[in-house]
């Protein structure tokens, strides 16, 4: 029988959802055992205690002590970007797929921050296994047929796990199946890899650390030994962060930052505005442009403003979906009449339910934001914002929006995800222009929203016009 599906963004609905009542709204089990499937028992595709345990072990990790260390690793990998792009525009105007790049500085940032591990130190066109395997691992997921993903949370307790994998070997090769073994052994090798490194850093002693050992997966490593054993982590759930927090950030952050540059290119003025600010917290006082450190980068007006409104108005996941666990009453913040003419002022929801919450319906609201709710417009940031805002209570972890959601399961990254994208800005803006190309860029609606050359392609790319800038 098929679910019923109920569809909203009011926002004291979202408070149940995300906060007051989120034991009653939970993941779907089609997306947690797909993912505990492919990547293992990781922050995003655990529930209950045990999500609880892990949660509580990561939140210390991505503090702004640990981000701040991070920005000079963070810094020299931009600038091995800017060295990258200012070869092939140092001759003149060229056009470049900035999507891919923007992926590439993604995965790295995330690598060497996240991992202390350089999956691409942006010198080379070669193709990293790893990374063609995160890459691929949306859109070979979304070809698994429906009746498949519906299925799964049944079939996977039919027998043992070797004998569920030996089915999947057998399945002809190139099928959906096969590809998702490949991928997912590709990133379980690798993050065995990465960790196993980490903990034998670890067991070298302090000078090892003091060399290495400002990366996340460092910072839980430590913390792990000294965990009262109740707390701590398995070595099987320490492995399944690495696959979860690259599928997590890559994509989101890459095609934000995308995002981002395709707007600036699309508004001039706004470009050069942010440019100008960029180049002034830069001057070093000599008229040579400086690295800037966590508390600058992350205090500077304009390019917050531009962060944050790219981020309301073009959220890279449009849409959040939860299953209802037990029959329970909606609440809305205003009243609604129904067929009969009652007003209703809570929604009944019965168990199996499934909810779809509207990231973007949210974060534009006109009710909330004003009749320019769906008008870019950095500025806004830089004045009150509408009383509307606060008296709205958006369970949103970040600026009112939710972009990144809220609650116990909101993006736990989502602060390394702000450092990444104003420290590429603060290097990228100074030193290229950007324009649009003559070839249409469409945002395609999926997971995470992509660019793609019109709106009949599929293919993941973003061309534009890059100028280097010379003093």
């Amino acid at each position: 029988m098929q679910a019923k599906w109920l569809y909203t963004y009011d926002p004291r609905a979202l408070q149940s959802i995300y906060i007051k009542d989120q034991d009653v709204f939970e993941e779907t089990d089609m997306l947690i055992t797909s993912f505990k499937l492919l990547t293992g028992p990781g922050l995003i595709s655990t529930l209950g205690d045990q999500h609880r345990r892990q949660r509580k072990m990561l939140n210390p990790v991505f503090s702004a002590k640990h981000l701040r260390g991070m920005t000079p690793i963070f810094n020299a990998i931009t600038h091995n970007l800017l060295d990258a792009i200012s070869s092939r525009v140092e001759k003149g105007t060229k056009e470049i797929d900035v999507l891919g790049w923007m992926g590439r500085t993604a995965l790295e940032l995330i690598g060497q921050g996240g991992f202390g591990y350089s999956f691409d130190p942006l010198t080379e066109d070669k193709a990293d296994d790893f990374a063609e395997s995160v890459k691929a691992f949306f859109p070979v997921t979304a070809q698994i047929p429906m009746a498949i993903q519906q299925l799964l949370p049944w079939l996977v307790r039919i027998g043992p796990a070797s004998f569920r994998r030996k089915v999947v070997e057998t399945a002809p090769h190139g099928t959906v199946t096969q590809r998702m073994k490949h991928i997912s052994d590709i990133m379980y090798i690798r993050s065995t890899e990465i960790v196993n490194e980490k903990k034998a850093a670890l067991a070298k002693g302090d000078e090892a650390l003091k060399e290495r050992g400002k990366d996340l997966m460092s910072v839980l490593l430590q913390a792990n030994l000294t965990a009262a054993a109740e707390d701590r982590l398995t070595d099987e759930e320490v492995i399944a962060q690495v696959s979860g927090f690259v599928l997590a950030a890559m994509d989101t952050t890459s095609n934000a930052l995308s995002r981002v540059l395709h707007l600036l290119a699309m508004h001039p003025h706004e470009q050069q505005k942010l440019r100008e600010e960029l180049i002034a917290a830069r001057d070093d006082g000599t008229g040579n442009l400086r690295d800037l450190d966590y508390d600058e980068v992350m205090e500077l007006p304009y390019l917050d403003a531009v962060c944050r409104e790219t981020l309301r108005r073009y959220s890279p996941v449009r849409a959040v979906f939860r299953v209802v666990r037990k029959d329970a009453m909606l609440p809305l913040s205003a009243p609604i009449r129904g067929l009969d003419g009652s007003l209703i002022n809570a929604v009944p929801v019965t168990k199996g339910m499934r909810i779809a919450t509207d990231i973007e319906a949210s974060n534009c609201n006109r009710e909330i934001w004003g009749e320019d709710a769906y008008e870019w417009k950095p500025e806004r940031w830089l004045e009150p914002l509408p009383p509307a805002v606060d008296d709205a209570r958006i369970p949103g972890v970040y600026s009112h929006l939710m972009t990144f959601i809220g609650g116990s399961r909101s993006c736990i990254g989502f602060k390394f995800s702000q450092l990444e994208m104003k420290i590429v800005l603060a290097m990228l803006l100074p030193a290229f222009k950007f324009e649009l190309s003559d070839q249409p860029i469409f945002w395609n609606a999926a997971g995470v929203t992509y660019p793609s050359v019109g709106s009949y392609s599929t293919k993941p790319e973003m061309p534009l016009k890059v100028t280097m800038i010379t003093a």
